[in-house]
């Protein structure tokens, strides 16, 4: 199976064609390169590094009006040495430029394509703001194993008039949903990929997303400017709605930019680069303290119940960060997920293992129906390795392994 899929990107630059050709104003050429992720640009069938192209381009003067055509003969043989290069007009300078300048060794192998028109309309059905935040909100929940490369994805969902964006790393699951009436369609698209595209949203002035193909599947995002287009990764990914829990016991309502702080300072107390966080609802306030009882934080909170659950803080922390402003946390017991909740967005996480979870852990299997005999004699001759684990369960269990820095702790 492979890693990820393949991006393919593509600029649109408004200018006028001249010949073999173009015309642009500088200002909005330069605008429109910074807007590409990439690191290589191919314009007019040659292709030359980013970075080095946008440094040249903001260092030419006298003119506002860059004219671009292929050169290979109608300059010198210096010039040229007899090889298809780009020559560069703006005001009084001109320069040729050859196919591989400002390409080095270590310049990622990422490639726009440009293409000059007089404009590029498109027809938005997303927000590009509501896009933007809602990848940020995603992203940092992918897997980074690459033994799961279906878990370093997000997965793209359009139907019934919902665009929903998937991420799960084997431990948290989070879940964003975008009002989107504009056809159905799926796509896996692996996190590395992605990475950029959130900030580049946030500048674009309108944004479409579109789904294509059944044996190959393609994602499409158009700007006004970049077009990107994803082949989609193979593979299956987890029934995750199964995963998100429904029924709870208390809840909280609190403050995520007051938690951070609280959390940064039990942090600082811990002893290891992992710890655990003990979460106590109840009263009007939310107490997060350190398991050994080095510290503790209280918020105020609109509280519904009471109970207590363990968590590790720095799954707490990315999740109160992906958050923001005043979010919802729901519970069931100290063994199952918890679920924080917000404005469309979702993030299940799942608790640390201690004496309280172990023992809500037998309430509820004592609570499931009983099996069959012979299925119980089964169980029994291997009960001994089963006993002494006595871990939660990934809540991608199809699918994933808990990591070692990420696997749940037993309390003393």
């Amino acid at each position: 199976m492979p890693k990820g899929g393949k991006k393919i990107e593509q600029l649109n630059i408004e200018g006028k064609r001249s010949g073999e050709g173009f015309v642009a104003h500088k200002v909005a050429l330069v605008r429109a390169l910074a807007r590409a992720l990439s690191a290589r640009i191919t314009l007019l069938d040659i292709t030359i590094g980013l970075k080095g192209l946008l440094g040249y381009l903001k260092a030419l003067g006298g003119s506002n009006i860059v004219k671009i055509v292929p050169s290979n003969g109608s300059a010198s043989g210096s010039q040229t040495n007899g090889h298809k290069r780009l020559k560069v007009i703006c005001g009084s300078n001109t320069s040729f430029l050859a196919d591989g300048l400002w390409i080095g060794d270590k310049t990622p192998m990422t490639l726009c394509d440009v293409r000059v028109s007089p404009n590029n309309s498109v027809k938005p059905n997303v927000g590009t703001t509501e896009l933007a935040e809602a990848l940020n909100r995603v992203l940092p929940f992918t897997a980074k194993d690459d033994n799961r490369p279906v878990l370093q994805c997000v997965k793209f969902t359009a139907k019934e008039g919902k665009l929903t964006l998937v991420s799960a790393d084997g431990f948290r699951l989070a879940v964003v949903t975008l009002d989107f009436d504009d056809g159905e369609g799926e796509a896996l698209i692996n996190g590395d990929e992605l990475k950029g595209v959130a900030n580049a949203l946030r500048r674009a002035k309108r944004a479409r997303v579109s789904f294509d193909g059944e044996n190959i599947k393609t994602l499409t995002i158009d700007t006004e400017l970049i077009r990107y287009k994803w082949i989609s990764v193979n593979g299956n990914y987890p029934d995750y709605e199964k995963l998100i829990p429904t029924e709870f016991n208390y809840f909280a309502h609190f403050d995520t930019v007051e938690a951070i702080k609280a959390l940064a300072c039990l942090k600082v107390l811990s002893d290891s680069k992992t710890y655990p966080i003990d979460l106590t609802i109840g009263n009007g306030v939310v107490i997060m303290s350190n398991p050994d009882d080095k510290g503790q934080s209280e918020l105020p909170a609109d509280t519904d119940g009471e109970g207590k659950i363990r968590v590790d803080g720095g799954y707490l922390a990315s999740v109160l960060k992906a958050c923001g402003g005043m979010v919802d946390l729901s519970l069931t017991d100290a063994a199952r997920p918890m679920l924080f909740s917000q404005d469309g967005y979702r993030v299940v996480v799942m608790p640390m293992m201690t004496a309280e979870a172990k023992k809500a852990q037998d309430k509820a299997a004592k609570a499931e129906p009983a099996e069959p005999k012979a299925e119980v004699k089964r169980k029994q001759k291997g009960s001994k390795k089963s006993k002494a684990k006595a871990e939660p369960k990934p809540i991608t269990e199809p699918v994933a392994e808990p990591a070692k820095e990420a696997e749940p702790v037993t309390a003393k």
